[in-house]
């Protein structure tokens, strides 16, 4: 099949290019760089480098490449920057994924499957509880605001134009490749301030000093499985948990770091973010449709392995 990856050059979008090339189809890359990393991009990729938010650059490639299969994982990902620039949140999130859906619909594009958030979309998760596909979301930043209302124009664009779409709901995503500069996922910054001596901050769920917020941690890798599942139809609902449905607070996390690294962490303590939600759980569903999910300790082992290789080099 002849298949785009928006933001194929990220961290996400680039371990599904590369098993979507693995598995013989031709890939086509749209990416601006602005997070992502050009030899992130498989050498057997069509690569463009440019913005989902300019609609002729869209159309461009998308007239050109004729796409049978989008897969849409271009965002902006952050929820405290989204919290701060809200518009530039709505600009990229929103407006760059109608001009991708408004493409689709020209060429007749055979199915999207879009990356978007169980992590923030269902709000606070209470103790003790997972949140489940047919939960009401209760979205609680811009971040989350902009993935749900792209889930909406996605129904609405089935209804509409008869565009089929598999939303897929992301649990905190980690593993190689993530950059753990900037606004990055705990796991990679603490792989690399851990292996480097550097001190570590746990940011409070509700008050300085506590084991900091509870999270849903999947691997990469079982995140690539799911949409390679769905771009060959083998997803029958949507939208799909992406998770492990396993609760691990932020010091927790910390200390299985420490035991895969051999280092003491130096620990220091942070209030809570903006933007945070205090708990982010995920029912995977049971079973799941995605399969057995990677446990968190292989997935951390995996993830050091690589920075340390990135050390090295």
């Amino acid at each position: 099949m002849r298949i785009v990856v928006t933001g194929g050059a990220g961290f996400i979008g680039s371990h599904v290019a590369d098993a979507l090339i693995a598995a013989g189809h031709h890939v086509l890359v749209l990416d601006d760089l602005s997070t992502g990393r050009r030899s992130n991009v498989p050498e057997q990729a069509t690569f463009v480098q440019g913005d989902i938010r300019a609609a002729a650059t869209v159309a461009r490639v998308f007239s050109d490449f004729k796409p049978e299969v989008v897969t849409h994982q271009a965002a902006q990902t952050s929820v405290s920057v989204s919290t701060r620039e809200p518009l530039r949140d709505a600009e990229i999130n929103i407006l760059g994924s109608l001009n991708v859906l408004q493409e689709c619909v020209k060429q007749k594009v055979q199915k999207v499957v879009f990356a978007s958030t169980g992590g923030a979309i269902y709000g606070d998760v209470p103790d003790g509880q997972r949140a489940r596909e047919d939960w009401l979301p209760n979205p609680l930043s811009p971040y989350a605001c902009s993935k749900f209302s792209v889930e909406k124009y996605l129904h609405a664009y089935n209804k509409e134009h008869g565009l089929p779409s598999t939303v897929l709901r992301y649990a905190n995503v980690y593993g190689p490749r993530q950059d753990p500069h900037g606004e990055a996922g705990v796991v990679a910054i603490f792989a690399e301030r851990i292996l480097r001596g550097e001190p570590i901050q746990i940011n409070a769920r509700k008050e300085v000093g506590d084991d900091g917020c509870v999270r849903d941690y999947v691997y990469v890798g079982d995140v690539v499985r799911a949409n390679l599942m769905a771009i060959l139809g083998k997803l029958a609902q949507s939208p799909v948990n992406v998770c492990t449905g396993e609760a691990t607070t932020t010091l927790h996390l910390a200390r299985m770091m420490e035991r895969v690294t051999g280092k003491q962490a130096i620990i220091n303590h942070g209030a809570r973010r903006e933007g945070d939600v205090e708990r982010s759980v995920l029912d995977p569903g049971s079973p799941s449709p995605l399969g057995a999910a990677t446990a968190l300790a292989s997935g951390i082992e995996q993830t050091i392995a690589w920075f340390k290789t990135r050390a090295h080099a």
